[in-house]
């Protein structure tokens, strides 16, 4: 679980928070390399933005976005 302050945040800040990359420079290579689902659909965007309820998959790592 992620819990955020705001109304959304991208996939880059998640995977900072989350520890799978350890700077936003490397988010750009991450979503080309790493195998990134959104509510169940691939995503190779970091700006994408999640909105609380959304489920990230991260290779075999599963984050769901909370208030």
């Amino acid at each position: 679980m992620v819990k955020i302050d705001t109304e959304y945040i991208t996939l880059g800040q998640l995977l900072k928070m989350t520890d799978c990359i350890s700077s936003g420079a490397q988010a750009k290579f991450a979503v080309k390399e790493l195998r990134i689902f959104v509510n169940g659909e691939k995503e190779d965007r970091r700006g994408r933005k999640l909105y609380p309820g959304d489920v990230v998959n991260v290779e075999k790592m599963t984050f769901k976005v909370e208030k």
